[in-house]
């Protein structure tokens, strides 16, 4: 928050009135032969871009014009730049690097991410997901910090400005691409990246039509060892490319169930009545063959028809739209074999 100033009245000889004015002249001449070049940027040594408290100088009334503007999140309205240069991003990584904003720092788990980590080169890791370190960003020095967990954001705010939006709120591709390029005032970039993602998906589900009945089920699942997970069509795993991108659908008996609550523990004993003609598994110790080889898990339609496909975690954990573009692509190879 900036404070306006008012000038002092002056205090001067009136016999100095005359030099004022001279100097009052030259000066406003200046200012109108720069004024064209300081238009010309946004970024960089513009007052825009490098607005700083001073007691001499009062801020433009147009917030657009000091670099900041208002945005409404689950916070409340809220002050940030319109263009951060130094952005902390514990959630939607994939996001900001589609829109080419490559943050300062984010967690060691979303740097991990494999569909985009030649990207993040000189990030700093900010600690754990859903807890980062407060000094460790308070280090990095952010202007904008972008989060999932609405539990932060006393602690982070305290920092910079920090926009909260909550896992889940954005459903798919175009809501997180749309939201986010309004965010950062890159609406542009955002449409031409998911007019390119729409033409990539809509390519893949004309082989995956093509090569399997629309009547086919689907469901995605995890594989834990002593646990077994079920998942909706936004929770990661495979469930955003099966059932957003491909537009697949789970076994009717547990549609409603898992879109609702988007995941479920099951027994290995309902194992059938939540397996559908296809599973995609997650699994990160288990093959094809181990689950042909189970008693249990080799009695499932899908596993005996060699309509199972198993990856490990560090492929099928991501959900951000860069990876639900690869993993549909992917996918779709296989189901189109």
């Amino acid at each position: 928050m900036f404070t306006t100033h008012t000038a002092s009245k002056s205090k001067k000889s009136w016999l100095l009135i005359p030099l004022l004015l001279t100097l009052i002249l030259l000066l406003s001449a200046c200012g109108d032969s720069n004024a064209a070049n300081s238009a010309k940027s946004e970024t960089g040594n513009s007052p825009a871009a490098t607005v700083q408290p001073s007691a001499e100088a009062s801020p433009p009334a147009d917030t657009a014009e000091t670099g900041f503007k208002t945005v409404t999140t689950v916070n409340g309205e809220i002050e940030i730049p319109t263009q951060p240069k130094r952005i902390v991003a514990e959630e939607y990584l994939g996001s900001l690097i589609a829109l080419d904003t490559i943050p300062v720092g984010a967690p060691g788990l979303t740097l991990k991410n494999m569909y985009y980590q030649e990207a993040l080169q000189g990030v700093e890791d900010t600690g754990e997901y859903g807890k980062m370190s407060a000094e460790k960003i308070l280090a990095l020095a952010p202007d904008l910090i972008i989060s999932g967990q609405a539990e932060s954001y006393e602690a982070l705010s305290k920092i910079a400005p920090t926009v909260i939006v909550p896992y889940g709120d954005l459903k798919d591709a175009h809501e997180e691409l749309t939201y986010f390029g309004k965010l950062l005032g890159k609406e542009a970039a955002a449409e031409e990246w998911l007019s390119e993602y729409d033409r990539r998906i809509a390519e893949a589900k004309a082989k995956v039509d093509k090569a399997i009945p629309a009547e086919a089920t689907f469901t995605i699942m995890e594989d834990g060892g002593k646990s077994i997970w079920v998942y909706g069509d936004n929770f990661g795993r495979g469930g955003q490319p099966i059932y957003q991108a491909l537009g697949r659908k789970p076994p009717a008996a547990i549609a409603d169930e898992i879109m609702e609550k988007q995941w479920a523990e099951i027994s290995a004993e309902t194992l059938s009545t939540y397996a559908g003609d296809y599973i995609i598994m997650t699994s990160n110790s288990r093959t094809v063959e181990d689950y042909k080889a189970d008693s249990i898990w080799s009695s499932l339609p899908a596993v005996k028809s060699n309509h199972l496909y198993v990856w490990k975690e560090e492929r099928s954990w991501y959900y951000d739209p860069i990876a639900v573009l690869s993993q549909t692509e992917e996918l779709a190879e296989w189901l189109s074999q």
